[in-house]
């Protein structure tokens, strides 16, 4: 792969990767709620029902149920589906579909049945998502054998992981985060993989390892820039697959470091970090003491106003003081400078 200076949006970068695919291999296909609707899924489908036809790229009733079983039936027969749902709360009507049938074909079968099927689901806050419209269902998906779970932060590891999810063999669940679509990186433009099970580690450092969960990588990115004010030099981790899950990169920056502070954007009982952290005491203890903490959604359903969301999403503020207070600080200390969501501004929604 030949080095790039190309710069485009993460929703350019899964546009470009889809439609790659698409051109590279006719068994790929796209549907879901507004695929082919004006702004084609805040620019990631967009055109592709000009390009390639309304049979690979079509529109779909409000059955999502009914509608994952079409995927898993073609992936069975043969095709590569890609299934988009503009939220991926709504993932919890195609539960039996995914876990007891997609997940299992393969290891029912001994290998002969394959489900090649990603599953977008996109997630995040803002403009009053509320309660049934922003949550984050990814623990949920890593809990099952036969799934692969992916949630890449940069345009770059978009491309790349989308990529190798449609040329997967195995139902993969794509997670997007809203927030991240307006979001500009370095990305080459011939067609390449990133491999799953491989986390990036974004900054480094030497106090502190801040591992951020999709948006929160970049609220962790802003963090880091505050913590330096006052001399606390963080390292970010972005483990971009978290089913097969990186552990290793992450255990070598704690055993560097000996604080881990996970940022989840969803609740925190029985989620992702719970995961992470247990791994990395079950691979550490008897060898070093480290010290762990968690942020991540309230104890409550998303609100829907912004005063309340803000206190209800972690930030960078949140994130830098929680790092303070781990480096042995008294948080009453220190008033971290306020960070501007640029992206929460531009955000206007899919319709």
């Amino acid at each position: 792969m030949s080095i790039s200076d190309r710069s485009i949006s993460y929703a350019t970068a899964l546009y470009e990767a889809t439609h790659q695919e698409m051109s590279r291999d006719p068994s790929v296909f796209v549907y879901g709620l507004g695929v082919d609707d004006a702004k084609g899924m805040y620019g990631s489908t967009m055109a592709l029902h000009r390009d390639f036809g309304p049979e690979r790229c079509f529109d779909t009733p409000l059955a999502e149920d009914a509608m994952t079983g079409v995927g898993i039936g073609a992936a069975i027969a043969g095709m590569r589906p890609i299934h988009v749902h503009q939220r991926m709360d709504f993932l919890l009507l195609c539960m039996n579909q995914l876990v007891n049938m997609a997940a299992k074909m393969g290891y029912m079968t001994d290998g002969a049945v394959k489900v090649p099927m990603v599953i977008r689901g996109i997630i995040g806050r803002s403009w009053g998502q509320g309660a049934q419209h922003s949550q984050a269902l990814h623990s949920f998906f890593m809990h099952v054998p036969g799934i692969r779970v992916v949630a890449p932060t940069t345009p770059y590891d978009a491309k790349g992981c989308m990529i190798a999810a449609i040329r997967d063999n195995n139902p993969v669940v794509f997670m997007e985060h809203r927030m991240l679509y307006n979001n500009q990186g370095i990305v080459p433009e011939e067609p390449f993989e990133v491999p799953f099970g491989q986390a990036r580690i974004l900054s480094e450092g030497d106090d502190i390892t801040i591992l951020g969960i999709s948006h929160m990588v970049v609220e962790a990115l802003r963090a880091k820039h505050l913590l330096e004010k006052v001399g606390i030099d963080a390292e970010v981790i972005d483990p971009v697959s978290l089913a097969p899950l990186d552990i290793d990169t992450i255990l070598r920056s704690v055993e560097k470091t000996g604080r881990l502070l996970i940022v989840d954007t969803s609740w925190l009982h029985c989620g992702a970090s719970a995961e992470i952290i247990a791994q990395i005491y079950e691979r550490q203890q008897g060898s070093r003491h480290f010290l762990a903490r968690r942020l991540g959604y309230q104890e409550t359903p998303c609100p829907t106003t912004r005063s309340l969301e803000n206190v209800y999403y972690p930030s960078a503020k949140s994130i830098a003081l929680r790092a303070y207070e781990m480096m042995g600080n008294d948080v009453a200390s220190w008033v971290p400078d306020e960070v501007e969501a640029v992206e929460i501004a531009e955000f206007k929604g899919p319709f």
